[in-house]
């Protein structure tokens, strides 16, 4: 089996990770391109991986009942924007502090 490159769709367990691997494939009654998804869970031993990152699967023994497949290399990580909420929790916390306080 030759590798194939998908993207991180789960990270949630240890040391695997779901990879989606997209195909082309032209569909003769149609004579149209269609493109089909499939999901494969590879073994991740150093738990790198995130959602969205591109990653490069090679085949290996079997390691569980659904996992045949190792993360050779992470191609390309995901971008991921993480809002800057620190300053809002602290502002927010500190007015219903003072709105809750019982008015007479």
């Amino acid at each position: 089996m030759k590798p194939l490159v998908g993207v991180v769709v789960s990270n949630k367990m240890q040391k695997s990770v779901v990879v989606a691997v997209d195909r082309l494939f032209h569909h003769k009654l149609f004579n149209r391109y269609v493109k089909r998804t499939s999901k494969f869970m590879a073994h991740d031993e150093q738990n790198q991986c995130n959602i969205g990152d591109r990653v490069r699967l090679d085949p290996s023994r079997p390691l569980s009942k659904r996992k045949n497949w190792t993360v050779a290399e992470i191609l390309k990580k995901a971008r991921i924007y993480t809002p800057p909420i620190v300053d809002k929790i602290s502002k927010s916390s500190s007015s219903t502090e003072a709105s809750s306080t019982p008015s007479a």
